[in-house]
């Protein structure tokens, strides 16, 4: 049995003790099933997971098959694999979480936490960028979020972030803390898997500027991120305005 192999296996969740996996590369399918345990809390932040080989002979595939779905859960940051002692679901902590998806850097090549400034937070019917990016009905709600975010105290991103308020229910009444994928997996139960950003070069317009403390026409790198969830749900966009005179965006590609 290859890794590349399409082929049915069996796992522990039909009538007959098996999971009919369908046609799919198979170390894809395999890792859909542990991405499952992830959402419905099988797998809970810390706990360590059966073995390679315990998991193999559970879905019925080869050892090779399930060590290449976990190494991929492991590069998603999802899961943590720790020399001699095993593989562990990896736990919400805040600084991982915020330079996994944080990719603005100084100058200087320190990677520093940004400052948050919340300049409104409103309930609002969704408009028609928020409605395709968020896959929502055009009477859908979304909390939308503005915010300055400074690196060692001087502004540098001016984002708006929108959240389809029903995945998102009480947000909106309380405080905005800065690290906001920390909240949705701690309150909500809902973990970023990835993104998907979209980068322009753009001039800022007055208010944008104003703001920043720029002037108007300003260059500025605008970063459209769509996240998602781990079933794949978008559940955030997010428009960032970034000042790069100091600064620059830096994407480790492996």
């Amino acid at each position: 049995m290859t890794e590349h192999k399409l082929e049915n296996a069996t796992g522990p969740e039909t009538p007959a003790g098996a999971e009919i996996l369908g046609f799919r590369p198979l170390y894809r399918q395999v890792k859909d099933q542990f991405v499952r345990r992830l959402m419905d809390g099988r797998w809970l932040p810390g706990m360590a997971i059966p073995s390679e080989g315990q998991l193999a002979g559970e879905i019925g595939v080869s050892q090779g098959t399930v060590r290449k779905a976990l190494d991929e859960l492991a590069a998603e940051n999802l899961l943590v694999r720790r020399q001699g002692r095993g593989t562990f679901v990896a736990e919400h902590d805040e600084q991982r979480i915020l330079f996994q998806f944080f990719k603005l850097v100084s100058d200087d090549g320190v990677a520093r936490f940004p400052d948050s400034q919340v300049l409104d937070m409103v309930k609002a019917t969704v408009d028609a960028t928020e409605r395709t990016a968020l896959n929502l009905a055009a009477e859908a709600e979304v909390i939308r979020i503005r915010r300055i975010r400074s690196l060692g105290g001087k502004p540098l991103i001016l984002e708006t972030i929108s959240l389809p308020a029903l995945v998102f229910p009480g947000l909106a009444d309380g405080p905005v803390p800065n690290n906001l994928y920390s909240l949705f997996a701690t309150r909500y139960g809902i973990t970023i898997a990835n993104a998907c950003e979209r980068l322009k070069a753009v001039a800022l317009k007055g208010d944008e500027a104003q703001l920043l403390g720029v002037a108007t026409g300003t260059p500025a790198l605008a970063i459209d991120r769509i996240a998602l969830s781990l079933d794949g749900s978008a559940v955030e966009r997010r428009l960032s305005l970034c000042l790069t005179e100091e600064a620059h965006y830096q994407s480790d590609l492996r």
